[in-house]
């Protein structure tokens, strides 16, 4: 707001009235109230989130670690994590980050990692619980990646988590760590031990497609294991069985062919969005007396030179007009 601009009429003094009592209540509140919300307007946020916890380290290969930690509270208002080696800032992360490798280590020596909270404001949180890792010894000259762990089986524990578990993969010089992938992505990392664990911040009633990947020392990494599929129950309140089921996806020259099992909602279901690589790429409709009651097959023709890896899903649109749970996702590469 500017001030008005001044008058250039002659100065000339003012009569003021005294206030009523009546009226000078009203003015007294109205002043406080102004005066309470430009303190409000005024003060800072000056309390730091929480610590993050949870703060796990496993050694990856003998120069890398992949550290991990717990997502915030949304409450907590964390817009970032600083990731410390010892007492030296290694990382700087965005909030939705809960996990990183630091690489560039040394083998055969042991390391001590924290983790710190940052929010809009940038208050910083005190560092959650130190964990450790010991790096291995270096192999030289190993260029041969481990064999894929030969099993792997996935079980929802409930509308958030999953247990997985895999058959253990062999290496000339030894396993170093299990990496876990959803599609393309490297979700959890554990040690060469483990052969089980627990996936947490799921998303209730969807289907996931979960793959394993043996690492040794020197970072070779086997191809992936057998996936394992594995839907999440709804939560409170939510609709079952809205995912497509037992979908596949299989390349042949110039062309894809989409199968599955349509939801078990009690009505027809006519749509469907495919998504390729993450994005939504087409509707598959299938017109009135076509439409599946059980298995359906659509049969995409693709330009795209051979070669080119896709990542597949869809869901259906039920009878309310809402998209349902995505089907499991599957990885293609096209042929000529």
């Amino acid at each position: 707001m500017h001030d008005p601009a001044p008058s250039t009429a002659p100065h000339s003094p003012r009569r003021f009235s005294r206030p009523s009592v009546r009226g000078a209540a009203p003015a007294l509140a109205a002043l406080a109230l102004a005066t309470a919300a430009l303190t409000a307007c005024g003060a800072s946020d000056t309390t730091p989130p929480a610590a993050p916890a949870g703060l796990t380290a496993q050694a990856g290969s003998a120069t890398s670690v992949h550290v991990m930690w717990q997502s915030p509270a949304p409450a907590d208002g964390v817009t970032s994590f600083l990731v410390y080696q010892a007492d030296r800032l290694v990382r700087e992360l965005p909030a939705d980050k809960t996990m990183t490798d630091i690489t560039g280590l040394t083998p055969r020596t042991a390391y001590a990692f924290t983790v710190r909270a940052r929010d809009a404001a940038g208050n910083t949180s005190p560092a959650g619980a130190a964990a450790s890792a010991t790096t291995p010894a270096a192999t030289a000259e190993d260029r041969q990646a481990p064999t894929a762990p030969p099993r792997t089986d996935g079980q929802a524990l409930g509308p958030s988590s999953a247990r997985l578990t895999w058959s253990a993969a062999t290496d000339d010089t030894g396993v170093t760590a299990y990496d876990v992938y959803q599609g393309d992505a490297r979700i959890h990392t554990v040690g060469p031990g483990t052969t089980t664990t627990v996936l947490e911040d799921l998303r209730p009633d969807s289907a996931y497609t979960f793959t394993v990947r043996a690492r040794d020392g020197a970072d070779n990494s086997s191809p992936a294991g057998p996936a394992a599929d594995v839907t999440t129950p709804p939560g409170p309140g939510q609709r079952t069985d809205t995912a497509p089921a037992e979908f596949t996806a299989v390349a042949s020259p110039g062309a894809v062919t989409l199968a599955w099992t349509a939801p078990a909602t009690g009505k027809m279901t006519a749509a469907y969005e495919l998504y390729v690589n993450g994005r939504p790429t087409t509707v598959i409709q299938f017109g009135e007396g076509a439409v599946p009651a059980g298995r359906a097959e659509h049969r995409l023709t693709v330009a795209e030179p051979p070669g080119t890896a896709w990542t597949v899903k869809l869901r259906a649109r039920l009878a309310d007009g809402t998209w349902g749970a995505f089907s499991a996702e599957r990885r293609i590469v096209l042929t000529s």
